[in-house]
């Protein structure tokens, strides 16, 4: 194990952020950069190596925590490198991305705060970048199979990465003119620079992937022609129907669904506009849904110069520790959190008010930081152009099985800019691409999958959103290796790939 007395001596220490009147002049990830490297060795010594670790089953991945941490304690970077790239293909995504479900399963967390185990991952995959450890892995021999995987978010890269090492020609098909699926446009620059994407795809492509962007399958190509082409087809192409707010006013100039805001905005940064057409400067804003989609879009609208930013929820404020009852350990709990955007918005309202725009609350009191929760919205109104100007809201509380508003608390508040993050309800079902492989769906709309991750089409497989709905990052890629072994199996007979979890696999988190 690591240090033995390591969870008794060294308190819980995470990244160090950057001055919020800093980085929301700028679009760089958030944490000053170098902060981790001084601290992570004390904070990996944390790990008690116990008997059941049970942050292995809270990844879906099935990470090697505890002996990466210990090699990150000694300072062996590179064993650390080799132990954390044997069960997931990017770590760096998921160690700025994901929630961490492994950290609400460590042992250490049911009597003190658990280990870092987001910061040491993320800790080590950049020390393997920056030394040179993360070099291609081309396959020793070709198998003769194709294989297509239509779709270049986590799930579908980590598929195509697993099929092409394992030897098969693999082309992935991304209808947008980049590769990285909602990694790409979907994920703000601050929580993720893109660079990061970038060099695992020259990775990739040096192993042998091939990609065609800019190539709509259903639409540009007939999905039926494309399954005769190829030996096996891969569906990765997420869950993207978002789900709508059919209320009066909905059709008001102004009011977005948050992919239809945040794409622009990652645009910029790629260097396609100067400025993003659906712009929040000078404007209030108001974001609809209180998840971590909805967060991006309150960072995002920071960067571009709102006026004021309000996120509303109709959920009641989780609370701030783990109910041993509804939420008991190591399940993932439901707890209220301060994103860096939502520390934003507490600091920027304070310096409006005459506050030291550098100082970041470490956590903001109720409301403080722009959410109202228990809300929902009646109507938009809207000016003599047609444009939203105002959100019209009620207090609801739980009862009869849906939330029922409660009389006299309606409230109006100014809103130039709305954007929509309610979540999404399923794949695409427009583009002809369900409809031209002759799919079948399940009753949440995503596309329906046997055990081994295949359709009802032979030789047609599903992996992430598309076939679990909408989900973490981390899920995705454990879905694409997943479905890759399942693949090779098809075309080889082959168990070589390894396979993390089944589609049916929950794990710790709920």
């Amino acid at each position: 194990m690591a240090d033995p007395k390591g969870f008794l001596n060294t308190d819980r220490e995470t990244a160090e952020t950057r001055p919020v009147a800093e980085r929301v002049k700028d679009w760089n990830e958030v944490y000053v950069p170098g902060s981790l490297l001084p601290i992570i060795g004390k904070q990996a010594g944390r790990c008690m190596d116990c008997g059941i670790p049970f942050c292995h089953n809270g990844c879906p991945l099935g990470n090697l925590i505890p002996e990466w941490n210990d090699y990150a304690w000694r300072g062996d970077w590179q064993a650390a490198g080799e132990r954390l790239h044997a069960t997931n293909n990017f770590p760096e995504f998921t160690g700025r991305l994901c929630p961490a479900p492994c950290e609400s399963a460590c042992v250490l967390g049911i009597s003190q705060p658990p280990v870092t185990i987001k910061n040491v991952e993320v800790t080590i995959i950049d020390k393997a970048w920056e030394a040179g450890g993360v070099t291609p892995q081309p396959p020793e021999r070709l198998s003769g199979k194709t294989v297509a995987v239509i779709g270049s978010g986590p799930a579908g890269l980590a598929a195509a990465q697993q099929l092409t090492r394992a030897g098969h020609t693999v082309a992935v098909y991304e209808r947008a003119d980049r590769v990285g699926g909602l990694l790409r446009y979907g994920i703000p620059e601050f929580k993720m620079e893109k660079r990061h994407i970038n060099r695992r795809i020259e990775q990739m492509r040096a192993e042998g992937t091939k990609f065609r962007t800019g190539v709509e399958i259903g639409r540009d190509i007939d999905a039926a022609d494309l399954r005769k082409r190829y030996d096996a087809v891969v569906i990765a192409a997420g869950s993207t129907t978002p789900r709508d707010l059919p209320v009066p006013g909905r059709d008001l100039k102004g009011i977005h669904q948050a992919m239809e805001y945040l794409t622009p905005a990652n645009k910029v940064q790629e260097g396609d506009y100067i400025t993003s057409p659906i712009s929040a400067e000078g404007k209030h804003v108001v974001v609809i849904g209180g998840g971590d989609t909805g967060a991006d879009c309150v960072g995002t609208a920071h960067r571009q110069g709102a006026l004021s930013v309000t996120q509303l929820e109709i959920m009641p404020r989780p609370g701030a520790e783990r109910d041993p009852v509804t939420q008991p350990w190591p399940t993932f709990p439901l707890l209220y959190k301060v994103t860096s955007a939502h520390e934003e918005t507490a600091v920027l309202a304070r310096t409006e008010e005459g506050g030291d725009p550098g100082e970041g609350p470490s956590s903001p009191k109720a409301g403080e930081e722009g959410r109202i929760y228990s809300v929902s919205t009646t109507h938009f109104e809207g000016d003599e152009d047609g444009a939203v100007q105002a959100l019209h809201l009620v207090e609801v509380e739980f009862g009869d099985g849906r939330f029922q508003p409660k009389p006299g608390t309606e409230k109006r508040i100014p809103a130039q800019l709305v954007t929509l993050a309610m979540g999404f309800t399923g794949i695409d079902t427009t583009n002809g691409l369900v409809e031209q492989l002759g799919l079948e769906l399940d009753a949440r709309g995503n596309v329906a999958r046997d055990e081994n991750f295949q359709t009802n089409v032979p030789g047609v497989f599903v992996a992430g959103d598309a076939g679990r709905g909408q989900s973490l990052i981390v899920w995705a890629i454990a879905e694409g290796r997943s479905a890759a072994r399942a693949v090779d199996h098809h075309l080889t007979g082959s168990d070589a790939l390894p396979a993390p979890i089944k589609p049916t696999d929950r794990a710790l988190t709920v």
